[in-house]
């Protein structure tokens, strides 16, 4: 009876982790603020890992000697250099209830942080991502690369039937138990694996929870052509899958 107890009032459990490779100007200055800020305004207990994708500059160092100094800041080193395996690897080991993900520059407003897990942890979704297109988001963002990406999620929904809206948005979270059913299946470990991730989950029935946030735009072309083949990848995959199910009723 008290071990049940003890159960129902843990105090919930959150891992933030930021990937990173050849990060050295940027990662004391994103991680200190990202410490401090969920230290004065987050309600639930959360570990900051840092993920170094093979950085070949001072990053390792620099996250080594953060991981010291600073209560609740965790660094790992990953001999590959792409954002998915990092992400995977990380996620993969925790222990906590709610797993995210956030961009070294904090480009991502963190006051979505909140809203984004805390659906996760009362059970009300399974995964959560940003969205900087939604009503109530503020974003700068030029027309061309407003284009692309409006053309991408045009292209997902036609050919995979995606209901999600903004797939490259880089804050992210899932519960332990949606990411460790989801990962081993994503095929991508670079900067497709959040599409893939999302696709998955939908069409797994899982609940994706899509929360407006102010962002900076960046720039949505420089992965495009990553992109448009790892759609046709899932496009293949989807079909493959319907051929295997008609064969066996078939059979």
């Amino acid at each position: 009876m008290e071990r049940a107890a003890l159960a129902v009032v843990r105090e919930p459990t959150v891992l933030i982790v930021v990937p990173v490779h050849n990060e050295e100007r940027d990662l004391e200055r994103g991680v200190r603020r990202l410490r401090a800020y969920l230290d004065a305004c987050f309600p639930f207990h959360t570990t900051v890992t840092i993920a170094d994708n093979a950085s070949t500059d001072a990053t390792s160092e620099i996250g080594s000697r953060l991981a010291e100094e600073i209560d609740g800041v965790r660094y790992m080193r990953i001999s590959d250099r792409r954002r998915g395996r990092a992400l995977a690897a990380a996620w993969l080991i925790s222990r906590a209830d709610v797993l995210a993900c956030v961009n070294v520059d904090l480009s991502a407003d963190l006051s979505a942080l909140l809203p984004l897990v805390a659906p996760l942890i009362s059970g009300h979704s399974d995964l959560a991502t940003g969205r900087r297109r939604a009503a109530g988001a503020r974003a700068g963002r030029g027309i061309w690369p407003r284009l692309v990406a409006r053309c991408y999620i045009a292209i997902l929904r036609m050919a995979l039937g995606a209901r999600f809206k903004d797939p490259r948005c880089s804050l992210k979270a899932i519960r332990r138990e949606a990411a460790h059913r989801l990962i081993p299946e994503v095929e991508d470990r670079d900067r497709f694996f959040d599409t893939e991730l999302l696709v998955l989950a939908e069409r797994a029935g899982l609940r994706i929870q899509e929360v407006p946030i102010d962002r900076e735009m960046d720039p949505d072309f420089d992965t495009t052509l990553e992109d448009i083949a790892g759609v046709w990848r899932l496009m293949r995959r989807r079909r493959d899958s319907r051929l295997k199910v008609m064969t066996a009723d078939g059979a």
